[in-house]
């Protein structure tokens, strides 16, 4: 296999959940052949016959056994049983190629399938996904986290030209630090949609519908600020140190619903922080706001 260009592989994916089904149809569509994937809920066989048309629904052992190169797409927690099964079922080969995807696991969780003397890389998109087509899209204008063993730059290099393939752009994460980046795009992009909707079930309780097109154009804004300009983006009450309009918005939030008041107070209590330090906030106001986040506990 080539660094620039890797030779077509058969390619078998376990299972056609959201992240497999998109990485083995932008596989499928850079000339590799999927020739089989697992799936056992009626969403997985949806996606795979929709995404993967054609492909055999096969159980993992089979998957494995038929592929040049292995895509382990299952949840995090199912991902270390799963290597070791196939591994003592003894399913994987000499020189095959085997790649997980999940952000919180490095490589030492395909230590069974090393034995065998398989190719061993984690592939991580750094991507949300929905189960639909435009997954597909999506992944092919993300970042890839790649993780292989530090000493086998043979699998980092397979591993980067994959996505370099697919048209995606390839990240090294070393081993070590494979927790804490998986938990920084954990807390980044679930906890952001928590928050979304949490707005917009707050402007609906007010009467306000489509509450979304209301958030859109707001949200965007932020998330563009804070991507380009960083903490020097913090806007509204806390960075401004209006003690007087957080305490009324905790008022209000307390009625409708106090966790999400709590809410509220423990992300107005980072902000504050973080205003603190970039300079927006001077110490007297800081002060002045978390003692109103106290008070109203």
């Amino acid at each position: 296999m080539s660094a620039g260009r890797p030779a077509r592989l058969a390619v078998g994916v376990v299972s056609a959940g959201r992240v497999g089904a998109a990485l083995g149809a932008a596989l499928s569509g850079v000339g590799h052949q999927v020739v089989a994937t697992s799936g056992v809920s009626r969403a997985s066989v949806h996606r795979a016959e929709t995404m993967l048309p054609g492909v055999p629904l096969l159980p993992p052992d089979e998957v494995v056994q038929r592929a040049d190169l292995a895509v382990l797409a299952v949840p995090d927690d199912v991902l270390p049983g799963l290597v070791r099964g196939l591994a003592n079922a003894g399913c994987f080969r000499p020189g095959q190629i085997v790649v997980h995807t999940s952000g919180a696991h490095g490589i030492s969780v395909l230590d069974p399938a090393v034995e065998h003397e398989v190719l061993p890389i984690a592939l991580h998109p750094v991507m949300t996904f929905t189960g639909r087509e435009e997954d597909v899209q999506r992944l092919l204008a993300c970042s890839v986290g790649v993780t292989a063993r530090e000493d086998d730059e043979a699998a980092w290099s397979v591993g980067e030209a994959l996505v370099v393939e697919i048209g995606a752009e390839p990240v090294r994460i070393a081993e070590a630090v494979r927790p804490l980046y998986h938990a920084a795009l954990a807390h980044g992009a679930n906890h952001l949609v928590t928050l979304v909707r949490d707005a917009v079930e707050l402007l609906e309780d007010a009467g306000i519908r489509p509450a979304e097109r209301l958030l859109g154009p707001l949200l965007s804004a932020a998330l563009d600020n804070a991507l380009r300009h960083g903490d020097r983006a913090l806007t509204g009450p806390v960075a401004r140190g209006d003690a007087g309009t957080v305490r009324k918005h905790l008022r209000e939030l307390d009625a409708v619903d106090p966790e999400l008041a709590d809410t509220y107070r423990t992300l107005a209590r980072r902000t504050a922080y973080r205003a603190g330090a970039a300079g927006l906030l001077p110490d007297h106001a800081a002060d002045e706001v978390r003692a109103t986040l106290e008070e109203h506990r």
